[in-house]
């Protein structure tokens, strides 16, 4: 059946209506994006070859911030601690994620309330979460020291002790994995019932549905959640500033520097010490590395991340 010009015409104005519309209703974001996103970014790109305090004009010095980052001693410890927590960060927030997400997926009575305490956490602000456990992991009387204290164990120094600063951190920051727990569960929860059953009528039992079933099936979640754990583990800044570095101009973040994080003193040296080019280029140097890892992970997906599509294929 031929369409009469009259409707041709209708469906038209229609779309272009929709059209106009569409794009008037979106014009506010990508403004916000162009001018509060993408204007900074570039914007610091060009610092990052200048020195520049913010209060006089960015003076033009080539490489030079790159070049004495090779020699900043400070730099040098900021990347090993950042290094030291993203090794045990990034394992331990996948591990405990996913077990978590696996122990919420459970179809037991009061399930609900259960994935409610667990996710609640996430949901603290950073300066509560911080001093909520700098009360928590005080020697003297930090509620954490107690079963350590029974059994005749004496209470390390978790915020005083070199050693065990970023062993803290971690801690701290695995109490805030509700939404990675979250989408694991999501994850678990969505793969199909019909392979389980197809298993256990071969007679597998749990751990061959969990290693043959589940695991392969939420692979490119874990894919995903690696990506951002990684990504998460270079921008440590809210908790180490608020226990260890309570003025940015102060030299020491923690005992020995041992809490001096990346972000941290980028933080420092663009509004403690004002070199606000210095501090682009180390924003700058950062994303490169996190961008070449990223790459690399997406290059390595092939070998162990399975999309159900592929099988359909």
């Amino acid at each position: 059946m031929r369409t009469s010009p009259t409707k041709l015409l209708f469906y038209q104005r229609l779309s272009f209506e929709e059209t106009f519309w569409g794009w008037l209703l979106i014009v506010p974001a990508i403004l916000g994006l162009l001018l509060f996103r993408l204007v900074p970014v570039l914007a610091s790109l060009y610092f990052s070859f200048t020195k520049y305090d913010i209060i006089s004009s960015p003076k033009w010095i080539g490489l030079t911030n790159y070049k004495t980052l090779m020699t900043d001693t400070y730099w040098l410890k900021s990347i090993q601690v950042t290094l030291n927590y993203s090794v045990l960060f990034i394992p331990l927030s996948l591990i405990v994620a996913y077990v978590i997400g696996l122990l919420m997926s459970q179809e037991l009575k009061g399930i609900a309330l259960y994935r409610t305490m667990w996710y609640l956490p996430s949901l603290v602000p950073t300066v509560a979460s911080a001093v909520v456990w700098r009360w928590a992991l005080n020697p003297e009387f930090g509620p954490v020291n107690f079963p350590l204290r029974a059994l005749g164990y004496d209470a390390p120094g978790w915020l005083t002790d070199p050693h065990w600063i970023i062993r803290s951190v971690v801690l701290i920051q695995l109490w805030g994995l509700g939404n990675a727990a979250l989408i694991f569960l999501a994850a678990i929860k969505g793969v199909p019932a019909t392979y389980y059953e197809a298993a256990e009528v071969d007679g597998a039992n749990a751990l061959v549905k969990f290693w043959n079933i589940t695991l392969p099936m939420t692979s490119s979640v874990i894919f995903f959640q690696v990506i951002m754990s990684i990504i998460a583990s270079f921008q440590v800044f809210g908790v180490a500033y608020i226990l260890f570095s309570g003025q940015t101009t102060s030299d020491p973040a923690g005992p020995g520097n041992s809490a001096l994080f990346y972000v941290l003193y980028t933080f420092r040296n663009a509004f403690g010490y004002f070199k606000n080019g210095y501090a682009s280029a180390m924003a700058w140097l950062m994303f490169l590395v996190i961008i070449v890892l990223t790459f690399i992970l997406f290059r390595t997906q092939k070998l162990w991340v399975y999309y159900e599509t592929e099988g359909a294929e």
